[in-house]
């Protein structure tokens, strides 16, 4: 280069340039034309890349190369190439300029940095992808892991850039930010902390993408979509994002539903109140009447055998009822509630079925289902209680009893 460099030199001097404008042009000329042949090769080695990249996805049955296709990871790597050209020519370019030489071979170095990071840049973005088509990682915090990643590369390269341009080997560079450390702790404090909390999720398995989580501090209720290093995002089930700091998960209590849906039911567990002044023991007449009831028929006419014998061994005075065993409506409704709930479609029959009484308050004598239905969609449990809750509602007062409710 140096022999071409003389001859244009020679040439423009013979033209009648002076001595230093000759310099310079035939500087220009060469750089001109040593940038042509860069962009070329640039050219070229990037649609090689491209085609060989094409061919190997054609063939291969993994998706990942089509990803760093579509991530553009050949034409950055093609770029690494040209600038290794440039930075070599440098030095016979400018032999005879030696602060030119110095500081276009810190501009060439700088860019390497830049194109390299750039690079690495899409090849983890291609990871980050491919890893979240795979089934069994689709519930991984990939997006944290990754963002880990590319703080160390774009660091690195942050540090290597002022190192090239502040003459200090990188080494030595990174030795004195030791004293600063305490800046960068602090600078970053949400960062580690985030990626602290992340592999703590992820090996306590604590939370997956696609989980149903309640966090009330942060009002999210619905499904996690994103864990990345500093948050967590939530769609509600009004269709809003709530964005959740990744630290809080393990600093805080939430209620994950991924046990419900794993299981074979969702839990009802829903409360009727009854006024007290309408519970009361029942007559033959009230027996006669309920024992109409289907569901009730066989239970009545088991439970009076078993309190007329017991009342007639005991010798009870039954011309009062409060005397000896009675059947009472509440007694009967509740245990009416169980056998309806126990012949309802959509309760799981393999796990607990009870009907219960709670404490009494202000608000009367609660009665409790405890049930699991079979269909653990959001929509379709509503209904379900819905359904189970009409219908005792409305059964109510065939045991003459009284919804409570309050009276303005």
């Amino acid at each position: 280069m140096e022999f071409f460099l003389n001859k244009l030199q020679q040439l423009l001097s013979s033209a009648g340039m002076s001595p230093s404008a000759a310099d310079w042009s035939s500087i220009v000329l060469l750089v001109l034309a040593v940038l042509l042949i860069i962009f070329f090769l640039d050219f070229i080695i990037r649609t090689i890349i491209r085609v060989i990249f094409a061919k190997i996805a054609n063939r291969s049955k993994t998706s990942f190369d089509d990803i760093m296709i579509a991530h553009k990871v050949p034409r950055n790597i093609a770029h690494i190439f040209p600038l290794i050209i440039a930075y070599k020519s440098i030095p016979n370019i400018f032999f005879e300029h030696a602060q030119w030489q110095f500081f276009l071979e810190k501009v060439i170095l700088v860019l390497g940095i830049i194109f390299t990071v750039w690079g690495l840049r899409s090849v983890f973005g291609s990871v980050k992808d491919f890893f979240k088509s795979v089934d069994r990682l689709k519930d991984k915090p990939i997006d944290s892991y990754i963002q880990v990643i590319m703080i160390f590369v774009w660091l690195t390269g942050i540090f290597a850039t002022f190192a090239v341009i502040s003459g200090i080997s990188f080494w030595e560079f990174m030795a004195g930010l030791g004293t600063v450390s305490a800046v960068i702790i602090l600078v970053f404090k949400d960062t580690i902390l985030g990626f602290v909390a992340s592999i703590q999720v992820s090996v306590n398995d604590m939370v997956r993408i696609g989980d149903w989580i309640t966090f009330q501090k942060f009002g999210a209720d619905g499904d996690v979509v994103e864990i990345n290093l500093a948050t967590v995002k939530v769609r509600n089930f009004d269709h809003t994002i709530t964005t959740i700091p990744t630290y809080a998960l393990i600093s805080d209590s939430f209620k994950n539903w991924r046990g419900m849906t794993e299981s074979n039911g969702r839990r009802i567990k829903r409360a009727l109140n009854i006024r007290m002044a309408s519970i009361r023991h029942l007559n033959q007449d009230d027996l006669d009447k309920l024992s109409k009831v289907d569901l009730i028929r066989d239970y009545i006419s088991s439970k009076t055998k078993d309190i007329a014998s017991y009342n007639a061994q005991q010798q009870v005075d039954k011309s009062l009822l409060i005397n000896g065993r009675n059947l009472t409506n509440i007694g009967l409704f509740r245990k009416y509630i169980e056998f309806y709930v126990e012949k309802h479609s959509a309760i799981n029959k393999d796990l607990m079925i009870m009907a219960r009484q709670l404490q009494p308050g202000d608000n009367g004598l609660p009665i409790e289902i405890y049930a699991f239905s079979t269909d653990k969609r959001w929509q379709n449990y509503e209904y379900i209680i819905a359904d189970i809750f009409d219908h005792i509602i409305a059964a109510s007062s065939t045991f003459d009893l009284e919804i409570y409710e309050h009276k303005f």
